[in-house]
């Protein structure tokens, strides 16, 4: 079996890295950079960089940062936030980035997946679903940082967008963001179920036993943290030696 992996994210607005409960109430949580490099100091297996409101407000990603990040570290790094064309996959990628997230873009123009894909490879390309229950084990997509619903099936829209070349899924539940209550172990095991490539799991994670379940209960490859780690509440090595003494195989520290 692969190795799970843990991926602290680094949602980013203004140039600072925030953290917030169901998309709003954000709180700062340090500078992007800094916290980059500690996480690669600490042993963590990627990193995921968002800006998170390029999209909303229609602007280009902060590319100065990304550039400044990847100085910082050597693990997997994964960019997301409008990103709407090639040329700026392009750019991000030639910035240091190793992968990139597709979101809002890719609802809008799901023929970008395709044209990303055939360019880069679909290792580079990530599909970002942000999904909201909008029903019994049925959820909706929504695009604009989760300000905007979009009628999408969320489990449909992860099965075409691997059809369309995605390489990797990245599942945040609007439902669970920041409660720290548990990942949406339902709405990750139905999309688990349908594709062939690595899911990861982003949203909700509160205890060690919530990343426990993520990888057992809702068959995710990799659990995305944030504020349990911005705020050092947990490290990386602590959830992996929990994750480790209960069986489950993690890239040691």
């Amino acid at each position: 079996m692969l190795a799970k992996r843990i991926i602290p994210c680094l949602d980013v607005t203004e140039g600072r890295v925030v953290k917030g409960t169901k998309f709003v109430n954000l709180k700062d949580a340090g500078d992007p950079v800094e916290l980059a490099g500690y996480y690669d100091k600490e042993g963590a297996d990627e990193l995921v960089f968002l800006d998170i409101t390029a999209s909303s407000d229609k602007r280009y990603i902060m590319l100065n940062v990304v550039t400044k990040v990847a100085e910082q570290i050597y693990i997997p790094f994964t960019v997301g936030g409008g990103i709407s064309d090639i040329e700026t996959i392009r750019e991000i990628l030639a910035a240091g980035a190793d992968k990139v997230s597709l979101n809002t873009a890719a609802v809008k123009d799901p023929a970008l997946i395709s044209r990303a894909a055939e360019k880069f490879g679909s290792q580079c390309i990530v599909l970002a679903i942000d999904a909201k229950m909008s029903g019994p084990n049925k959820w909706e997509v929504y695009v604009n940082g989760g300000r905007t619903p979009t009628g999408k099936d969320a489990v449909a829209w992860a099965v075409e967008g691997v059809k369309l070349g995605a390489g990797e899924l990245l599942l945040t539940s609007m439902d669970k963001d920041g409660t720290r209550s548990g990942y949406d172990n339902a709405l990750n095991s139905a999309i688990a179920s349908r594709v062939d490539i690595p899911i990861i799991a982003s949203g909700g994670a509160g205890t060690l036993e919530h990343m426990y379940d993520a990888f057992t209960v809702g068959h995710a490859d990799a659990a995305l943290l944030a504020s349990l780690l911005h705020y050092k509440e947990l490290t990386v090595k602590q959830i992996k030696d929990f994750l480790a003494s209960k069986g489950i195989p993690v890239r040691q520290c």
